[in-house]
């Protein structure tokens, strides 16, 4: 590839991306492409890892394309969405809700738009002033420590599933009902500088991408049953899991991240406007 190393992809080591990911390296050895690596991880670690240069495209968090958005594409028609519940983002807390909201609030340490989607609807929406402290994805550690929890991805998922006693509130369902609008967790991003330097490379795995993700649509029911086997659960669960999620960035998901990306600035969580930016194909362009 003209690389001192081949070109890097991270992955999500969540259920929610499996169905862009999962059939991804199928679909490269049918397309014969040239070879990849691959580095999976949470999101966080994979946001910094694409952030610093050690990978080259990733699945990341809205919020680290926004941080990084000058160095960073998007390859089009890929995202982790949800138009209301999203299943995978809970804050667990107990009663009464008020007494987080200037209490202290234990937050996931792997990712970074669900930290801060949460403080944007409790300080703007409820005028919240609560403490935050950031700590490993275990709830009950958690909970010993703070008045609240959020967790995120499969542990969120295991830990919804326990006998606990703590209320739980999707936090996708509490924005959905205070702007009405989906929120976009996850988009699929290509650094700048690879894309311009080896555009037939990116177009290829932003091909296969496409690809994957059309299968892993189409066979939703094979993922609930790896879920069901791999994670626990039943597929009743799975199936209402995955059919919860969307996976394409049309207007719907590009309109509500933008609202997202507008609060964020508002709070101060965010230093600059971010514009959404695509890798094109065609002459290897940028698109805005």
């Amino acid at each position: 590839m003209g690389l001192e190393r081949p070109i890097t992809i991270g992955r999500i080591d969540y259920a929610n991306v499996w169905p862009i990911y999962n059939y991804l390296n199928e679909v490269l050895a049918e397309m014969d492409a040239p070879p990849f690596t691959f580095m999976q991880a949470v999101p966080s670690a994979l946001n910094e890892a694409l952030g610093e240069g050690r990978i080259d495209a990733a699945a990341v968090s809205s919020f680290a394309y926004a941080r990084h958005s000058s160095d960073l594409l998007l390859l089009p028609g890929l995202s982790v969405s949800a138009d209301g519940p999203v299943g995978s983002i809970l804050l667990f807390y107990k009663e009464p809700f008020d007494r987080m909201l200037s209490g202290r609030i234990a937050l996931t340490t792997t990712s970074a738009t669900s930290i801060n989607l949460l403080k944007v609807i409790l300080e703007l929406r409820y005028e919240g002033k609560p403490e935050y402290l950031s700590m490993e994805p275990d709830l009950e550690a958690m909970m010993n420590a703070a008045d609240a929890a959020l967790l995120i991805g499969d542990h969120a998922i295991r830990a919804s599933w326990q006998k606990h006693g703590y209320r739980v509130l999707d936090v996708g369902e509490m924005w959905k009902q205070w702007t009405g609008y989906s929120m976009t967790y996850a988009v699929v991003a290509v650094r700048r500088s690879v894309a311009e330097a080896y555009p037939k490379e990116v177009a290829l795995l932003h091909r296969a991408l496409l690809e994957s993700k059309r299968r892993g649509i189409r066979y939703a029911g094979e993922l609930a049953r790896k879920a069901a086997a791999e994670i626990g659960g039943d597929l009743t669960y799975w199936n209402q899991y995955f059919h919860g999620l969307r996976h394409d960035f049309g207007t719907a998901e590009q309109t509500g991240l933008m609202h997202y990306f507008g609060f964020a600035k508002q709070l101060g969580l965010l230093s600059q406007d971010v514009g959404i930016r695509y890798w094109s194909e065609s002459v290897a362009q940028v698109n805005e």
